[in-house]
């Protein structure tokens, strides 16, 4: 169980200033671990980032609300993520994880507490895919509730899983861009089907992890053309997030960074104010 590294303490001022209402669509809190232990069946534990610390970075950046997203190192308990909610004046939502067995009071519980999505990791370093039947079961429960379906998948996931994508009845988030590799360009086929998923009314996006796919490395510029073209392809449907506090990645970027990264990826105020507050808006507070 591997200890992973922790956010940079010290995020620059963006020059670029998010306008009010402005979303960070995917962060995390993690702990504090003596009051919301980590699972035993975790890969990788990470240092605390509580909500206080998440807030604080909310607030220097300039970000008025936010999606908080369970991670794999707290499980199904999503305590730490109700808890920092409660504590947010309803500026905040969630993305929780469940098992198949999960009580319909269980599921009430979450939506009373503002969790507005399910989330199924499929990559590789957090233990693979789920089991699809497994994830059938909850989808259909879950649908009643109006929410939506969070994927974190690996690129040759798209293609790999392309069948369960297209019969995909609630509306499903790819995470980070389908982590598709900057160095193999836009013409990749895990990019060109990603694009193609978007074609679906059900499909989003998020804009988010660039030091994921970046090949680069810091300032991550090599990700600026996928997420222009994503935004392109469909603007109503696109999400932006800090992925605070980075889990597992293997440069720490910094924050305030990745919010100037943002105003790259799109020109004109008004496309931003959809991904930053629109598009968000719709998902999570309608």
């Amino acid at each position: 169980m591997k200890p992973i590294l922790p956010p940079d303490p010290n995020p620059v001022k963006p020059n670029y200033v998010p306008p009010p209402g402005a979303c960070d669509a995917h962060c995390h809190v993690f702990g504090p671990g003596d009051r919301f232990p980590y699972a035993a069946s975790r890969t990788y534990t990470p240092p605390d980032a509580p909500k206080e610390k998440l807030a604080a970075l909310h607030r220097h950046l300039g970000l008025s609300r936010a999606v908080l997203v369970q991670a794999s190192c707290h499980g199904t308990d999503n305590s730490a993520v109700l808890d920092a909610i409660a504590s947010s004046h309803g500026a905040w939502r969630g993305v929780g994880m469940v098992s198949q067995d999960v009580s319909e009071r269980e599921l009430e519980q979450l939506h009373a507490g503002g969790v507005r999505g399910v989330r199924f990791n499929f990559v590789a370093h957090l233990g693979g895919a789920p089991d699809l039947k497994t994830v059938d079961g909850v989808l259909a429960r879950v649908a009643t509730l109006g929410w939506h379906v969070v994927l974190h998948l690996d690129a040759a996931d798209i293609s790999t899983y392309g069948d369960f994508l297209n019969r995909l009845r609630v509306p499903f988030i790819i995470d980070h861009m389908g982590r598709v590799q900057a160095q193999h360009g836009l013409d990749q086929q895990p990019f060109k089907l990603l694009l193609g998923l978007l074609k679906n009314e059900l499909a989003w996006v998020k804009v988010s992890g660039c030091d994921r796919i970046s090949s680069a490395g810091k300032p991550y510029h090599d990700a600026i053309p996928f997420a222009r073209t994503l935004i392109e392809a469909a603007p109503d449907h696109v999400l932006w997030g800090t992925d605070f506090p980075h889990p597992n990645v293997k440069v720490m970027p910094n924050d305030g960074e990745l919010v100037d990264l943002f105003a790259k990826f799109c020109d004109d105020d008004a496309l931003r104010r959809k991904v930053l507050i629109d598009n968000p808006a719709r998902l999570y507070w309608a």
